[in-house]
Parts: structure tokens; C-alpha cells; sequence
């Protein structure tokens, strides 16, 4: 079993959360974890093809990040971009609709599970390559700071999210951007989902220094610890970074410690974790300890999040029925998207 490092504190305590900005962030996390349960039992009735990478476990990092964000900003994702959609506001029937391969999905039917993509939502694409995106997220902060600054657009103040995983941490794109983002001030949470795990190799045996939020201290970036777990720590730490990046103070590194409860895909077997490890990780499901939260704080009582958990499944049922009944891509609009006029 891999050691785990110390959980890091963040304090909640001074943050007031309304009733209704609680169950907002609720309702995204328990969309993104039945919406997931549905995906695996899709796959494995033959609905779905290719690979499939389940967030399970992360929904706090996803949650906390997006929903501290307008939604005019920019959200990047990586191959396990599910969630990351759902939180960004594109619709479950959308998303469903794209893991079957519909006409009616997020990307046409062209992209599924590791290409979703919505220009409405500004929802900037999943991305199979390791690190792919970080580059992607790093255009569309320089395009909002540039439109701010050069062409005189105040309302260009849109803040970009990029999500990826520790193994990218490793990447040559990671450093480079990093190193950008800070010359340039841009407005850009460069967020690392450490679950720590690249597929089957271990973070501790991948990476020379391990705490990746100290890489940003290299290029001059704040970088920060959070339990990924909290979704009231992550909003919290989230929150002042979106400030920062829109009052023009330029980007933030967030390393959210955290972990999948499944394996790296639904073809994964997943046999090289320590059941003792995934046990321990298990017993801190950040959708309990929310709840939990939530009902501490009278914010809401159990029957009534009971009842959002029955609406929210319904509402993902319905996303499996729509996509059975779409329409496949008509093979005439083949070469279709190809071209941004399109």
C-alpha cells in the first residue's frame, strides 16, 4: 500500500453557504455519481463502446471547482470528462446521448466519452492524450485576457478551470504553460486531480517531488493543497483563486488530493490497488461527508435529500431513454464538423 500523505486542512469555517448554493453543489454531486453508476451499467449491457473512465469518488474536486465559476467561463477536461461536463452545464441527455453515439449528443456522436465538447456551455473538450488540454485551457485564458486588454472588451473576463490528473504533472506541457500562464497573468486554475494513480503506476513512484501544488512556487504561481475529498474545502480554495485570475492577478495551481473508487476504465480490472487502500478511501465518500455537512449545518434535513437523490435518478434514466431513442449519424453529413464554419 502506497503511504498517504497528511490530508491538508482548509478551513470552512468563516464561509457562509446558503441553502440553495448547498443544494446546487449536492444536486452536481450526485448527478455526476449516478450518472456515472448508469454509464458502467450501460457499458457492460454492450450500450457503450471504446474506453470509459469513471469519475467516481472525484466528484468534489469537480463540483467545488466548477460551481464556485460563472457559467460564461471556460471548463477543460481530460478522457474522464463526464462530470466535468455535467458540472459545466451541459445537459445529461446530451451527454448520455453522446456515450451511445447519437446524432443528439454534446459532439454529434463524433467524440464520445473522451471527446465531449460544448461551445455553448464553453466546455472546451475532453481530451485522450495525457496533458492534451493544458495547453487548449492556456489559449482560451490568453484569448479572454487578450480581448480584456488589447481589443478593450470589459466583459472579457471569463476565468478558464483546467482539469488533469497527477500523471500529467509529469508532462512537458504542464511546465511550459505553467511557465506562460505566469509571464502573461492569466486568468486560469490549473486544477490537478491527484487520485493517485496513473493508470496502474503509483504516484510516488512516477513523480521525484510528489506535492505537485510546490512545482507552481518554481514559476512563481501560488500553489495550493486541498483535500479533494471536502468539497467545502475546494470551493473554498476555489473561490479565492477565481477571484484572483478575474481581478487580473493571474493563475493559481490546486493540487485536490483525491481518488477513484473504480478502476482507470471499465476495462481495467483494476487488481494492483490494495483493497485496504481503496477501503480507506471509501470510508471518506465526499458525497457522505457533504451530506452530512449539510444536515449539521440545518441547511437541509435527510428526507429531503433523499427525495433530490430519487429526482436526480430519474433525471438520469430518462438521459438513457433519450438516447436510445436518438437518431445514429446520418453517414451524408460524414465529413460535417470538420471545419470551425460548420
Amino acid at each position: 500500500m502506497v503511504q498517504d500523505r497528511v490530508l491538508p486542512k482548509i478551513s470552512t469555517t468563516p464561509v457562509q453557504i446558503t441553502r440553495e448554493e448547498g443544494l446546487k453543489i449536492y444536486e452536481d454531486m450526485v448527478l455526476g455519481r449516478l450518472f456515472e453508476d448508469k454509464c458502467a451499467e450501460m457499458y457492460y449491457r454492450g450500450k457503450m463502446f471504446g474506453f470509459v473512465h469513471l469519475y467516481n469518488g472525484q466528484e468534489a474536486v469537480s463540483s467545488g471547482i466548477v460551481k464556485a465559476m460563472r457559467p460564461d467561463d471556460y471548463v477543460c477536461s481530460t478522457y474522464r470528462d463526464h462530470v466535468h461536463a455535467l458540472s459545466a452545464g451541459v445537459p445529461p441527455n446530451q451527454v448520455m446521448a453522446e456515450l451511445f453515439g447519437k446524432a443528439t449528443g454534446c459532439s454529434k456522436g463524433r467524440g464520445g466519452s473522451m471527446h465531449l465538447f460544448s461551445s455553448e456551455h464553453n466546455l472546451l473538450g475532453g481530451f485522450a492524450f495525457v496533458a492534451e488540454g493544458i495547453p487548449v485551457a492556456t489559449g482560451a485564458a490568453f484569448q479572454s485576457k487578450y480581448r480584456r486588454e488589447a481589443m478593450g472588451d470589459q466583459s472579457a473576463d471569463q476565468v478558464t478551470a483546467c482539469f488533469f490528473g497527477d500523471g500529467a504533472s509529469n508532462n512537458g506541457q504542464f511546465f511550459e504553460c505553467l511557465n506562460m500562464a505566469v509571464l502573461w497573468k492569466l486568468p486560469i486554475l490549473f486544477v490537478v486531480e491527484n487520485n493517485k494513480w496513473a493508470i496502474g503506476m503509483a504516484h510516488d513512484r512516477a513523480t521525484s517531488d510528489t506535492e505537485i501544488y510546490k512545482k507552481g512556487k518554481a514559476f512563481g504561481m501560488p500553489g495550493v493543497e486541498v483535500d479533494g475529498m471536502d468539497v467545502m474545502a475546494v470551493h473554498t480554495v476555489a473561490q479565492e483563486a477565481v477571484a484572483r485570475a478575474r481581478a487580473g492577478e493571474g493563475p493559481t495551481l490546486i493540487e485536490a488530493l483525491t481518488y477513484r473508487f473504480r478502476g482507470h476504465s471499465l476495462a481495467d480490472p483494476d487488481e494492483l490497488r490494495d483493497p485496504a487502500e481503496k477501503e480507506a478511501w471509501l470510508a471518506r465518500d465526499p458525497i457522505k461527508q457533504f451530506q452530512a455537512y449539510l444536515v449539521e449545518q440545518n441547511l437541509v434535513d435527510q428526507a429531503e435529500l433523499t427525495d433530490i437523490d430519487q429526482k436526480i435518478q430519474a433525471t438520469v434514466d430518462a438521459s438513457v431513454q433519450f438516447a436510445e431513442e436518438s437518431p445514429e449519424p446520418d453517414p451524408s453529413e460524414l465529413h460535417r464538423y470538420i471545419f470551425v464554419d460548420d
